[in-house]
């Protein structure tokens, strides 16, 4: 497995999209800064909706109202960090996908936007009881320790790598 990921990662550095973001001055820079940016779009819509689902912010509004203003913003950031991420990816693929926190990385990640589904999901379910379910608390707290882990193992990859 290991290697097929590691001759994925080499013919994704041949790619003119990868050639013109490890050679252009200006190219890696603003892709990053866009990077940086969604991730923080999505992690701080992400925790504000948590928050309001273990009933620590926003409770003037319930937890529906909330979830229909932030997903918009939490599914906009997800797909900007994923097209900037790839981008940043690619001219070091074959590196990364050897390095000790990318694969966890991945998974965290991927968890991470899984429990928003299920947030998401869940809602409008939850919102209708007259407390918020033992069930939703603890999603949102699943949420906030795999967001943690995502950027958490994210910096350690930047590390190990020299971004």
């Amino acid at each position: 497995m290991n290697d097929l990921l590691f001759e994925f990662g080499e013919w994704l550095e041949t790619t003119p999209w990868s050639h013109a973001m490890d050679y252009s001055v200006h190219i890696f820079p603003m892709v990053s800064a866009l990077h940086y940016f969604s991730v923080f779009l999505v992690v701080g819509t992400v925790v504000a909706l948590d928050l309001r689902l273990l009933g620590l912010a926003g409770r003037r509004q319930s937890v529906t109202q909330v979830a229909e203003q932030l997903y918009p913003w939490i599914w906009t950031g997800c797909g900007l960090a994923l097209l900037s991420g790839f981008l940043m990816f690619s001219p070091g693929a074959g590196e990364l996908f050897l390095t000790l926190f990318f694969k966890p990385k991945l998974v965290f990640t991927i968890l991470a936007v899984v429990s928003v589904v299920v947030i998401q999901r869940g809602v409008r379910k939850w919102d209708q009881q007259p407390a918020t379910p033992i069930l939703a608390k603890l999603a949102a707290v699943i949420s906030l320790a795999l967001w943690i882990a995502a950027l958490f193992t994210s910096v350690e990859v930047g590390q190990f790598v020299g971004f």
